[in-house]
C-alpha cells in the first residue's frame, strides 16, 4: 500500500492506481475469480439455494475479491421478457446445451485473459437475479422493488466478523456502511484500517449454519485517526473505474482508495487560511457523484472529484457573524431537492442550496450534544438528526422548517459517534446505542398531527453485549450490517498492581478486569431480518438457543 498520498493527483479519480496493489493483499496481477456459482429465485420472490451448474441455470456470477458481477447469458437476455426469459432458460436437448457450454467458455476465457467478463449495461446487476418471472409482481422484487424487511420477528444474525478485530488491543469499530450496490460492506476500526468484506454467498442459499466468519478482501491504512469515510454513490461492480471510497484522517489529506485493489488512487488536500494542510472533519459526495464535501470548522469546502489537488470551492457557513457555527461534523444530501444538510458540533443543522451554498434555513438548537449524523427520508420531506451523549433522535418536518414531528429515545452516553439507518421504503428506522441494544421504530405509526410525541420502538434486540455504534442496511435485500465496540477505560484498581498476576491469584482486581474483558465485543455482525424459508423455519426450531443468545428481546 502506497504511503505516498501526492502520488494519486497525477491522475483522475476515474483512472490512477488501477494496476495497484495492497500491502498483504496478494495477487500480483488482477484479481482472480474466485468461483462461479448461480442463484435460482422461487416465485415467493426470496433467494433460494444455489446449485450445481445446471441446464436450468439462470446466468453466472464472478464473486471478484469484494465485487459481485452478472455475466454470461444475463447479457444476451436483457432485452427479453420474463415470459420469454422462461421460454429461453427451458431445456430444449442437446442445441440448448451445446448454448450454455459455449457461454461458459466464453466467461472462462474472460477470465483466462484476466477480463471480468462481457460488458453489462449499468442496472444489470445482482438485483437482476432477484427479479423473478412469476405472475405477482408485489412478490416478485426487481431494480425497483426490494424484498421487504420484516420486524415480526427477531432477526437472525447469520456471520460476522471477530478474529480480525482481535489482535490489536481494544481494537474497537467505528461504523460500518455497504456500497450501493450492495456487494460488500466497508468498516472503520480503531486501528485506522478501512476493512472491505464480500457478500458471503451461502447468504442467498439459506445455509446459515454453513457460513464460515468473514475474512476482509482489502485492508487500507490511513495514517492516523479516521475521522469519515463514504462510497461513492455511483459505485457499480460491473464498472471498476466507479470502485472507490474516500476517506480523512488527522493531519492527512483527503484520500481516495480503490476498491479493487486498495491503493491511493487520488488525494484532495486543503489548505486553511494560513495556508496549511488541514483535515476534514466529515465526508459526503454528492448524490451524482460529480462533488466531494468536506467538512470544517464554520467552512464547507467542495472538490470536484475528477480533478484530485487543492483547488476546492469554499463556503463558508458563518456570513458577518451570522449562520451555523463550530465544526461541520456530517452532510447529507437531500433525494428530491438542490439541497443539502449540515451538521455541526455546535448542536444545530443547517440547510443549505447546492448551486452556491447558500443557507436556506438554520434549524433550531434543540439537541444537548453535537450532531454526529443526519438523514433524509426517501421523499425528501423529512430530516433526521442525532447528537453524541444526546438520547434522542429527532424527526423534523422541511415543508414547515423548525417543527420536530416525532422523537426517538435511545441510549447515548458517550462522545462516539452513532449512526441510525432509513429502509429503502423510509418506513423503518433502526439505531444502536452504548448498551448494544439495536431499535427500530415504525415510522409510519408517528402521529399525523406531529405533536412531538415520543415515538415507542417497535422492536428491540440484543444485537451486542458492547455499544452498538454503526447500524446499516443493505441497499435491496432484508440484511442489516452492525458493528460493536467502544474504547474501555479500566477500573481505578487496574493501575494499583499488575492485572494479570491479580488475575491468576483470584484477587479483586482480578475479577474487575475479567468483568471488563467479557463487556468487550468489537464485532462486525450480519442479520436476515426478512421473511425465513421453510427449510430456515424448520431448523430455527432446533436452533432456538443459539438465535435467543445472539438476539435477546428486551422487556
Amino acid at each position: 500500500m502506497s504511503d505516498s498520498a501526492g502520488g494519486g493527483e497525477s491522475g483522475g479519480v476515474a483512472t490512477a492506481g488501477q494496476d495497484s496493489e495492497a500491502d498483504g493483499e496478494p495477487p500480483q496481477q488482477a484479481p482472480p475469480l474466485l468461483c462461479q456459482v448461480e442463484q435460482e429465485t422461487p416465485e415467493d420472490g426470496l433467494p433460494a439455494k444455489r446449485s450445481r451448474m445446471s441446464e436450468e441455470e439462470q446466468g453466472l456470477y464472478d464473486v471478484h475479491d469484494g465485487i459481485t458481477t452478472e455475466s454470461g447469458s444475463a447479457q444476451e437476455n436483457k432485452s427479453t421478457s420474463p415470459q420469454k426469459t422462461r421460454e429461453l432458460q427451458q431445456p430444449e436437448g442437446e442445441e440448448q446445451r451445446e448454448e450454455e457450454l459455449t457461454v461458459r467458455g466464453d466467461v472462462e476465457e474472460c477470465h483466462q485473459n484476466g477480463d471480468g467478463g462481457p460488458d453489462v449495461p449499468e442496472g444489470e446487476d445482482i438485483r437482476r437475479k432477484e427479479e423473478h418471472d412469476g405472475d405477482d409482481a408485489a412478490e416478485s422484487p426487481t431494480p425497483g422493488q426490494h424484498l421487504d424487511l420484516d420486524f415480526t420477528q427477531n432477526p437472525s444474525m447469520l456471520t460476522g466478523s471477530w478474529t480480525e478485530y482481535s489482535s490489536f488491543p481494544e481494537n474497537y469499530l467505528k461504523g460500518c456502511k455497504w456500497a450501493p450496490d450492495g456487494s460488500c460492506i466497508l468498516t472503520n476500526s480503531a486501528d485506522n484500517i478501512l476493512r472491505v468484506y464480500n457478500l458471503p454467498p451461502e447468504i442467498y442459499s439459506y445455509s446459515w449454519d454453513l457460513i464460515p466468519e468473514m475474512s476482509p478482501v482489502l485492508r487500507m491504512a490511513e495514517g492516523d485517526t479516521v475521522y469519515d469515510y463514504c462510497w461513492f454513490p455511483k459505485m457499480n461492480s460491473l464498472e471498476p473505474d466507479t470502485c472507490f471510497l474516500a476517506s480523512s484522517s488527522r493531519d492527512n489529506p483527503v484520500h481516495v482508495w480503490d476498491a479493487f485493489y486498495g491503493k491511493v488512487r487520488a488525494s484532495f488536500r486543503p489548505y486553511n487560511h494560513l495556508d496549511e494542510l488541514t483535515a476534514a472533519h466529515s465526508l459526503c459526495f454528492s448524490p451524482d457523484g460529480e462533488q466531494l464535501y468536506c467538512g470544517f470548522e464554520k467552512m464547507v469546502r467542495v472538490f470536484c472529484t475528477e480533478r484530485p489537488g487543492r483547488d476546492c470551492e469554499e463556503r463558508p457557513t458563518v456570513v458577518k457573524k451570522q449562520g451555523q457555527s463550530g465544526i461541520i461534523s456530517c452532510f447529507a444530501f437531500s433525494p428530491c431537492q438542490s439541497v443539502y444538510a449540515c451538521g455541526s458540533y455546535s448542536r444545530c443543522a443547517g440547510l443549505y442550496s447546492c448551486q452556491d451554498g447558500t443557507l436556506l434555513a438554520l434549524l433550531p438548537t434543540r439537541h444537548h450534544g453535537g450532531l454526529t449524523h443526519l438523514l433524509f427520508s426517501p421523499d425528501g420531506n423529512y430530516l433526521y438528526t442525532g447528537g453524541r451523549k444526546d438520547p434522542e433522535i429527532l424527526c423534523w418536518d422541511l415543508r414547515d422548517p423548525g417543527k420536530v414531528v416525532f422523537s426517538l429515545k435511545r441510549n447515548v452516553a458517550t462522545n462516539q459517534r452513532i449512526y441510525f439507518d432509513l429502509d429503502q421504503s423510509g418506513r423503518y428506522l433502526l439505531s444502536g446505542d452504548t448498551e448494544g441494544v439495536v431499535s427500530v421504530w415504525d415510522t409510519q405509526t408517528a402521529p399525523p398531527d406531529g405533536n412531538e410525541e415520543l415515538l415507542q420502538p417497535q422492536i428491540r434486540i440484543q444485537a451486542h453485549w458492547d455499544c452498538t455504534n454503526g447500524i446499516s442496511v443493505h441497499p435491496f435485500m432484508p440484511i442489516l450490517a452492525t458493528s460493536s465496540g467502544q474504547r474501555q477505560f479500566p477500573w481505578p484498581t487496574d493501575s494499583e498492581g499488575d492485572s494479570a498476576s491479580d488475575t491468576e491469584g483470584g484477587g479483586g482486581g482480578g475479577v474487575v478486569t475479567l468483568q471488563q474483558e467479557i463487556r468487550q465485543d468489537n464485532a462486525l455482525t450480519l442479520w436476515w431480518a426478512g421473511p425465513l424459508s421453510p427449510i430456515a423455519e424448520e431448523s430455527q426450531d432446533q436452533n432456538a438457543a443459539a438465535v435467543e443468545a445472539s438476539s435477546v428481546p428486551l422487556v
